[in-house]
């Protein structure tokens, strides 16, 4: 979303005399900008987006800049200064845009939530451009129970989610911040990692319960346990939930998954072989990812495990797990 639109929007919030949470007279709102002061990008942040936000009147502007700590950490403290009615603005690559949704959610606050694309990807400010004026639902993770984190667009786990580091290495980023690369460097960078690393496994031994969504010819569904034991998920290197409209840029998520209250895609491929993988992705770039229309999923270990989990484009790894559920989240998000 353009800077200009956002004041706009901004605007049009702050002095509306029609909707139901607004004054007749003009109401002050907070409008923060999240944005990492150590990207190679801060500058440009604080002239294209700072400045002019800092110029819409009606409005109290305030900055959360990215501690150098962790996506969840710097989440959990955004989330404590929330306020119903502030407005959260990222400038930055996929990383920042998920701190700021996570901290909006974790918040539970009635906040407004938009996305400037300053990274290399950019699929949240993707989705959430095409989102404006809608209520998003993300995915949740939850491991062990526990929740663990929201996702706009998609999870992936295995092979995809550890692919992502080589993205964090300072030899690639150097080359990403020298102006815009074209996609097809971070495919030959990415198949230069898969030829070096297809033999690993990439996901410990695991059963998968997924209540998938059938229709017909006419639009009606019925939900269905769709279960694959032990051996059936021999040799899976990758699971996916998507959920917005692409994943790294490149793949298409398809229909608008991220205002369903339930249904998003989700996948279990084995794709560390290249005939796998390329009719895959061939099949991603120029249709759509082949996937099933998913409401929940829950992934065991029985042997319990350490397994990698990417959510746009931010990974982790977790050792000794027993479960993984991906579902959509019961709370759903403003975009502006």
């Amino acid at each position: 979303m353009e800077v200009s639109d956002i004041k706009e929007k901004i605007l049009k919030l702050v002095y509306s005399k029609n909707k139901s949470d607004f004054d007749e007279k003009p109401k002050t709102r907070r409008v923060f900008v999240v944005y990492n002061p150590r990207s190679s990008k801060a500058i440009h942040v604080r002239e294209s987006v700072i400045k002019p936000l800092q110029e819409v009147s009606g409005v109290m502007f305030g900055k959360y800049e990215v501690k150098p700590t962790d996506v969840d950490d710097n989440a959990a403290e955004l989330a404590k200064i929330l306020e119903d009615g502030d407005i959260v603005i990222t400038a930055g690559g996929d990383g920042t845009a998920t701190i700021g949704l996570n901290g909006c959610m974790l918040s539970g606050k009635d906040v407004r939530f938009a996305a400037v694309p300053f990274g290399n990807f950019n699929d949240m400010a993707r989705t959430l451009n095409k989102a404006s004026g809608q209520e998003l639902y993300p995915l949740e993770a939850k491991i062990d129970g526990v929740h663990y984190r929201y996702a706009a667009c998609y999870f992936t786990i295995g092979m995809f989610a550890e692919s992502t580091e080589i993205f964090d290495s300072d030899k690639t980023r150097k080359k990403l911040q020298k102006g815009n690369k074209k996609i097809s460097f971070s495919i030959w960078t990415l198949m230069k990692w898969f030829f070096k690393n297809k033999k690993r496994v990439f996901i410990p031994s695991f059963k998968i319960d997924s209540t998938i969504k059938i229709y017909d010819k006419n639009g009606v569904f019925q939900n269905r346990v769709k279960s694959l034991d032990e051996a059936e998920t021999k040799g899976v290197s990758d699971y996916l939930a998507v959920n917005g409209l692409t994943v790294a840029k490149m793949m298409k998520g398809g229909k608008n998954y991220y205002s369903h209250k339930t249904d998003f895609l989700s996948t279990t491929k084995k794709l560390n072989r290249l005939y796998r993988l390329v009719p895959f992705m061939a099949k991603s770039i120029l249709c759509k990812i082949p996937a099933q229309v998913t409401v929940e999923d829950v992934i065991t270990f029985p042997n319990y495990g350490d397994v990698e989990i990417q959510a746009e484009g931010e990974y982790k790894r977790f050792e000794h797990i027993g479960k993984i559920v991906i579902s959509k989240s019961e709370k759903s998000l403003k975009i502006l």
